[in-house]
């Protein structure tokens, strides 16, 4: 079926139908940037999302879990997912839009020079018609003028009052009448010969031609619309496995979830080394004279500040206390939030302390590693720049050696210091510290029964009681030895007031008795600093002050210690002391 046949005569439809066309066509290309300008909205809005959620660089230590860490890979999915439709939206920018631009010029210029074309045609079969039709007139007047004169002339002739001359003139008329009349219808004739021929051709030649050619653009411009189409599903199937690679990807990290190994990961990152409260003592009120004293609270009930490791009250103090209860307080220094306050860390519990110096040791070697690196690089240089002196003066990479190493100088002498931390933490030598002590209480239970034979009863309560307490502490400034960190912890670690201390003598010494005596010294140490104290339940010191030793370092960084002169006992820093008769502290 062909337009040049079949709508012959439907020029006019066929121009509005192509028009019509070709304006589908460019409402088709602004979908298509629309569909554009969606998948780019959506990619932006998708890379917002993952922004805001992503976890900031101060919350990357909550995100070691596997549900978090979970989240963070399906945000990294979630952003490639936003890049893919970034890609749908430039491909088809590229791919279709273009085209599209590109064919609705091609097509209305191509629409415009067939549709000038086709009127052209048109007017000139117009224009023939029309001087076939003045032919015709000119032929119809001629004819009529000539049948007048041949009137006229018989009229003349037959009449026998006229002259001969009359009668010629008449003639004469006629024939030029018949001869005007014969020409114009040798004309009429021949236009009317030309207009067949042109209109024959018109309507079977010419006109068929310009309508094939807008068939086929018409065709075109359908085809094309169909391309497009398929085109853009392609674009889109083209990042489908990408995208499905995505969601594997999100699927497969919903998969590396394990809520075993993120509770055993709970457990050793909240770990402090501590070991739990001891049983409360039996407090024996008849060896007091005081009144009696209500029964202890729980220490459910009370604030952890408030209650020493007997559950009592405290005597004179409600000091915040930074010892073991306190781990379970919400104070600011809870174990949910790291401390950097201190260089070595001691504001942490054993456990955390132990983790953040192995941690700083990894960091600090892996800058030593990273500037050995680099100065090497510089020694490789100065020794081509020697070996070549065009290529460079040896003498300018002279003092970035110099810089470099006086950087691993510093390195170095800041990971033997941190190494001496990690040291002071794990106790030194094994066989002299116990690497999982807690408290100094449990010492006191083992010091019962070694100087008891392990009997238990009431000497047994006795000798806790003593030992679980603590003494008082004078609230000094502390002044550190060079180059000596203190310990990790106070020696108030879940230490109270002792119950055999003078119940209205808080500023008094405190000294705790066994069996009604002094307990015993496990041996004498000598100041190698002095020592201020400034926390609950430890004494200050002079430099060369000798003191007598009554509790052991459990692995937290204090020995308890009391003076010669005036038994006033407490704690003070392992590092700060020399033992000088028993070398186990």
């Amino acid at each position: 079926m062909s337009w040049g046949t079949e709508l012959w005569d439907q020029y006019e439809n066929l121009s509005l139908h192509t028009q019509k066309g070709i304006d589908f066509l460019e409402k088709y290309g602004h979908f298509i940037r629309d569909r554009c300008d969606i998948e780019k909205e959506y990619a932006t809005k998708l890379r917002k999302l993952v922004k805001t959620y992503t976890p900031k660089k101060k919350d990357e230590e909550d995100y070691q879990y596997s549900p978090c860490k979970a989240f963070k890979s399906a945000m990294q999915e979630l952003s490639d997912l936003a890049g893919q439709h970034e890609v749908i939206a430039e491909n088809l920018q590229q791919d279709v839009i273009r085209e599209v631009t590109i064919l609705v010029k091609d097509m209305k210029d191509e629409r415009k020079k067939h549709l000038q074309e086709g009127a052209k045609m048109m007017t000139l079969l117009n224009n023939q018609i029309l001087t076939l039709e003045r032919a015709r007139k000119n032929y119809e007047k001629a004819f009529k003028e000539a049948e007048r004169a041949i009137d006229n002339f018989h009229k003349a002739d037959a009449d026998l009052n006229l002259s001969r001359a009359e009668v010629e003139k008449q003639r004469m008329n006629m024939t030029q009448k018949s001869q005007q009349c014969e020409e114009t219808k040798n004309e009429y004739a021949n236009q009317l010969q030309r207009t067949n021929d042109l209109q024959h051709q018109h309507y079977h030649i010419l006109m068929p031609d310009v309508f094939r050619l807008l068939q086929e653009l018409d065709e075109k411009r359908i085809k094309n619309i169909k391309n497009f189409m398929i085109h853009s599903v392609d674009v889109e199937r083209k990042v489908f496995p990408i995208i499905n690679q995505c969601l594997d990807g999100i699927v497969n990290a919903a998969h590396q979830i394990n809520e075993k190994e993120d509770t055993l990961m709970v457990i050793e990152r909240y770990k402090s080394g501590y070991q739990p409260p001891g049983d409360i003592p039996f407090e024996d009120l008849s060896r007091t004279d005081s009144a009696p004293a209500p029964p202890p609270p729980t220490i459910s009930g009370l604030r952890p500040e408030a209650v020493t490791v007997k559950g009592t009250m405290s005597a004179g103090r409600l000091k915040k206390r930074v010892g073991l209860f306190a781990i379970f307080g919400s104070n600011k220094n809870n174990l949910s939030s790291y401390g950097d306050n201190k260089e070595d860390f001691s504001d942490l519990p054993p456990n955390q302390r132990k983790k953040r110096l192995q941690m700083k040791i990894e960091e600090i070697l892996a800058k030593i590693q990273q500037e050995t690196a680099a100065r090497d690089g510089l020694m490789k240089m100065k020794g081509v720049y020697e070996a070549n002196p065009s290529m460079g003066d040896p003498m300018t990479i002279e003092g970035q050696l110099n810089a470099s190493s006086h950087n691993l100088e510093k390195l170095r002498l800041e990971l033997h210091k941190y190494q001496g931390f990690l040291e002071e933490v794990e106790g030194g030598s094994p066989a002299n510290r116990r690497h999982n002590a807690g408290t100094p209480q449990h010492n006191g239970i083992q010091r019962q029964h070694r100087n008891s034979g392990g009997s238990g009863g009431e000497e047994e309560s006795l000798s806790r009681s003593a030992s679980d307490s603590s003494v008082s502490a004078n609230h000094n400034h502390k002044q550190s030895a060079p180059g000596t960190p203190l310990p990790a912890h106070g020696p108030e670690s879940g230490l109270g007031t002792s119950h055999t201390s003078l119940p209205d003598s808080d500023d008094a010494p405190h000294t705790e008795y066994y069996d009604g005596e002094l307990l015993p010294p496990l041996g004498t140490c000598r100041a190698l600093y002095p020592f201020e104290a400034t926390s609950e339940g430890s004494i200050p010191m002079n430099d060369g002050e000798e003191l007598l030793i009554i509790e052991h370092d459990q692995g937290d960084g204090w020995t308890r210690v009391r003076r010669q002169n005036d038994l006033e006992e407490g704690f003070v820093p392992t590092s700060y002391i020399e033992c000088t008769v028993i070398s186990n502290c």
